[in-house]
Formats: C-alpha cells, sequence, structure tokens
C-alpha cells in the first residue's frame, strides 16, 4: 500500500516547518509538487532528493508515484480544500494519506479582512465551468469564495458575468500572492473597478452582498420580453409552475426545453432551480434575442440556447437529458419525442402542455408509439384561456 505524507504550503518563499515536519522532509528521498512548490522549497530537501513534477496528465504523474513506497507531496493551503489529496483519494483509494494542512487561500482572505467566514458559500471556478457558481448568485448567498484560475475564471471575468446578468449588489475582495510577504495584496473594489484589471496569480476573490435581490417564486408574465408583443405566446405562470412541479426538477440535473419561444419555461426552471444545467431549443431566429433579454432580466446565467429545427438539430455533443419539456412541436411532436427519447436517461421524463384536443391526441400517440406511459395529466385554466392539460410521459 502506497503512503503520502501530504504538506499544505503557502506562497511565502520563507517557508517555516515544524519539527515533525522537518524530520518527515530529512528522512525522505522522493518528493513532489508544482513547479512553484520546488522553488520554494528547494533549501529544505536533501541532496539526493528526486523530484516528482505535477503536471497534466496526471496519469504520468500517479504512474511515477507506482515505483516508490512513500512520496512526500507539497500542496497549496489545505490538501483537503480542493486540492491534491483528494486526487490521491481518487486515484489510489487504498493509499495512507498523512495529512499536514495550512490555512486554505480563502481562509487567509477571510483573515487579512478580519471577516467571519463561517456562512460563506464556496465555488471553486479552477478549470471548472461556471454551473456552481451561477447556482451561488442567483441562491442570493451574502458571501460567497471564489477559487479562480488565471484563464477564463479571471477577477475582471468573474465581475463582468456578474455586471452582464444585473447582480452589481455584490462588492469584491482581491487576495493576490497570499503568504507571499514581499508581494501579497488584499483590495476591495466595486464590480465596475475590477472589470479589465489585471491581478497577480495565484489569487482568490470574496464577494460580499450589500444589498437584496429579488427572487420571485413565480415571474410574472408582464415582466418578459415577448415575442411581437404577444402575451399568448407565452407559458402563463401558474401553468408554468405546475409544469415545473410535475417534472420534478428539484431531483434532476439536465433540463431540456425544447420550442422554448420566450424562454419564460427555461428561465423560471433556472430561478427556482438553480443547479440545473439548461439546454433550450427553438426554431424562430426571434428567440435568440429574447432569450438573451430575458436571461439578463431575470438574472439566470447558464441557459444554452440553439436556433434552429430541433427535428433536424446535432444532439450529440449535448448532455443526455432527465427532464424534457415540450414547448412547441411544429407538427413534429413524433419525431420529437422519437429524437428525445433515444437520449433520456433511465427514469427520465417528458411534459406537454396541451391547449386541444388534437394536440393532446398527437402526443398520446407519440408516446405510445415510442413506449412511454402517460403517468400523470392535471387539467387547469386561468382566467379566460382555454383549459391546459399538463401531461408527463416516461418510460414504461
Amino acid at each position: 500500500m502506497s503512503k503520502f505524507y501530504v504538506i499544505g504550503i503557502d506562497d511565502n518563499q520563507d517557508q517555516h516547518f515544524r519539527p515533525e515536519v522537518l524530520d518527515i522532509i530529512r528522512s525522505h528521498s522522493v518528493f513532489s509538487g508544482g513547479a512553484r512548490h520546488h522553488e520554494i522549497v528547494q533549501s529544505f530537501l536533501p541532496s539526493d532528493a528526486i523530484w516528482i513534477d505535477i503536471v497534466v496528465p496526471l496519469k504520468n504523474v500517479f504512474d511515477q508515484y507506482k515505483e516508490y513506497d512513500e512520496v512526500v507531496v507539497f500542496a497549496s493551503g489545505d490538501p483537503l480544500f480542493f486540492g491534491f489529496a483528494n486526487t490521491i483519494q481518487r486515484e489510489v483509494p487504498d493509499a495512507e494519506i498523512i495529512l499536514y494542512p495550512y490555512f486554505n487561500s480563502l481562509q487567509l482572505l477571510a483573515h487579512r479582512l478580519v471577516l467571519p467566514y463561517q456562512d460563506m458559500h464556496i465555488v471553486s471556478l479552477t478549470g471548472r465551468p461556471w454551473l456552481k457558481f451561477d447556482q451561488a448568485l442567483i441562491e442570493g448567498h451574502h458571501k460567497i469564495g471564489i477559487l479562480t484560475d488565471n484563464k477564463e475564471h479571471t477577477p475582471s471575468s468573474i465581475a463582468e458575468r456578474m455586471m452582464e446578468y444585473r447582480y452589481d449588489n455584490y462588492v469584491m475582495h482581491i487576495g493576490e500572492l497570499l503568504g507571499n510577504k514581499d508581494r501579497e495584496k488584499v483590495t476591495t473594489l466595486p464590480l465596475t473597478k475590477v472589470i479589465g484589471q489585471t491581478f497577480s496569480f495565484p489569487n482568490n476573490i470574496i464577494i460580499e452582498k450589500n444589498e437584496q435581490r429579488n427572487r420571485p417564486l413565480g415571474i410574472p408574465d408582464s415582466e418578459f420580453h415577448l415575442l411581437n408583443g404577444r402575451a399568448k405566446m407565452i407559458t402563463k405562470m401558474p401553468i408554468r409552475l405546475l409544469s415545473l412541479s410535475v417534472l420534478d426538477l428539484r431531483n434532476r440535473k439536465i433540463f431540456w426545453d425544447v420550442g422554448f419561444c420566450t424562454g419564460s419555461v427555461s428561465v423560471e426552471a433556472k430561478m427556482q432551480f438553480p443547479h440545473l444545467d439548461i439546454y433550450a431549443f427553438e426554431k424562430r431566429e426571434e428567440g435568440r434575442d429574447l432569450m438573451f433579454n430575458n436571461t439578463r432580466r431575470f438574472g439566470v446565467p447558464g441557459i444554452q440556447s440553439f436556433i434552429g429545427d430541433f427535428a433536424e438539430a446535432d444532439i450529440s455533443d449535448i448532455p443526455r437529458p432527465d427532464a424534457v419539456f415540450i414547448g412547441g412541436h411544429g407538427g413534429k411532436m413524433n419525431e420529437f419525442v422519437s429524437k428525445i427519447v433515444s437520449v433520456l436517461n433511465p427514469n427520465g421524463v417528458i411534459v406537454f402542455n396541451s391547449v386541444s384536443d388534437e394536440s393532446r391526441q398527437l402526443f398520446l400517440d407519440a408516446i405510445e408509439s415510442n413506449k412511454l406511459k402517460l403517468d400523470q395529466s392535471i387539467t387547469i385554466k386561468v382566467d379566460d384561456f382555454n383549459a391546459i392539460d399538463v401531461m408527463r410521459a416516461s418510460v414504461r
């Protein structure tokens, strides 16, 4: 069984290790870490030390580890905080790990700010997509600690995304080179002053809310940008909320909105269930601007939209859905259902709102021919509009 000593350090070139850690370093010969870690700890290593650089692909790194019974690994901060100790547990599940953590970078930033952080929500954007960050914004956490990278998720790009979706109710604290006693810097700025600036890396940020943003349970229809101003071309709020309930979105991950028109169902779904990864399809070119404008008006980043005939769309690279809402079918109901069923995850569901006996029968015929079952149908009437049947189908 492999044994790893994982030692957390900061960015300080003048490290101070406790005697127990110094003994571990002196009594071992195989060490590992990033290039920056090597530079920091090199003076502590034995003259005959073997160093294994942690670089991608990580498979090559772990193949080298297999040659040794014990390896001393240097990592940034707390190695269990989105750190390399987690990677060791994943790649070598039976390994013995002895841990000597330091403060993680967000703890250091909170310490410098004298900012209590027990209520801080944490998101890593280091080489990760925006989804968890978008979720935290929509949920409206008071403090959000964010691990950045030096590519797509810099303080500037994060501030720009927040402003684009109207989350100007936060101030941003930025920590640069924390732990480096000569170059460390902590700055607090409004988002508008962050955009376009470059900050030394590594850095991290804490955004702190200074004003509450409204997050309604049910968005009024009148607040949406509409297709040619036509109020009938939107799924009405009570029906929208009922449809989301029938879709059981709290327990889903990937949601498709087929025939999104104004985008009201996608927007409401993201507002109420911000953990969802949403993909929306619409044939009409006008849908592009409608989705763009409505997602920004209501502050729901992350919805990916596709313009064109769904029956002809290439869906091979889109994550398989576990919930699908059909908002429009253009007379191709059976084609749509067949295409959806071909990629629908096990236990996935399809919901369709029927506005007429004809559309109801089209859906029933389509699910019958695709070996689905109708497991729920609820009739609802709003004001003087026709009654709507909210129908859900699933695999038999």
